[in-house]
């Protein structure tokens, strides 16, 4: 998938799922605060990106993706992976 469209896409499943306004979703923003999760919700938005776009995260990942710009490269890298035969 192109970038931009994943972006676009995952920007999409977000708001839709936590209820805020797309624009607020920029790159650099923290997801934590912007998508206001606490524990439990951070499982729901993993397992939502998993559902979502078929890829694998296992919880220590989750810790590293703390900007929807890092959650990007990570989705994005994943899937590239697994397209090109890896994990």
């Amino acid at each position: 998938m192109e970038k931009q469209k994943l972006i676009e896409k995952i920007n999409e499943v977000l708001a839709d799922e936590f209820e805020v306004d797309v624009h607020e979703i920029m790159p650099d923003a923290n997801i934590k605060k912007i998508l206001q999760l606490d524990s439990l919700s951070l499982v729901d938005m993993v397992a939502l990106i998993e559902e979502n776009f078929s890829v694998s995260i296992k919880g220590a990942e989750v810790v590293n993706v703390q900007t929807f710009g890092s959650l990007y490269e990570f989705v994005y890298d994943r899937m590239n992976r697994k397209s090109n035969g890896g994990d």
